[in-house]
């Protein structure tokens, strides 16, 4: 139970510690459903070091997350570990395969929680930040 209750307030400090570094570069409305799905990022600033997603609405179970660089490098993350993602609060900090590339797209997987009834879907929003000694 302590576990529990240390990874939450975890999960919930990075939700609060966006600061001004971190920018929105991307954002997925998911089904009610299990689903792979691929996100192209909009933008211009798609050359990060790190990437993070943020429920902004409704409930989400992101279970692995895949980073595809401009130059074909890849990088899958597990991302069971996080849980489930409650409108407000974010994943921890993804690092991208090649920090001198630009992100061509995500593809999560995903589990969205609720009904059609009684929820609206779920928003992801996935958010970059460029480490502070680069310009």
């Amino acid at each position: 139970m302590k576990r529990f209750v240390l990874l939450f307030l975890l999960l919930t400090t990075f939700s609060f510690a966006q600061g001004d570094n971190w920018i929105k570069i991307g954002e997925k409305s998911v089904a009610f459903k299990n689903e792979k799905d691929k996100v192209t990022l909009t933008g211009n600033e798609r050359t990060v070091d790190k990437i993070k997603l943020k429920c902004v609405q409704g409930t989400v179970q992101i279970k692995s997350i895949k980073i595809v660089m401009e130059n074909g490098k890849s990088k899958t993350y597990d991302a069971k570990g996080i849980g489930v993602l409650t409108n407000g609060t974010s994943s921890i900090p993804y690092d991208v395969p090649d920090k001198n590339d630009k992100i061509k797209h995500l593809e999560l997987e995903y589990d969205s929680k609720g009904s059609m009834v009684t929820n609206k879907r779920a928003k992801v929003e996935i958010w970059g930040k460029k480490d502070k000694d680069k310009s």
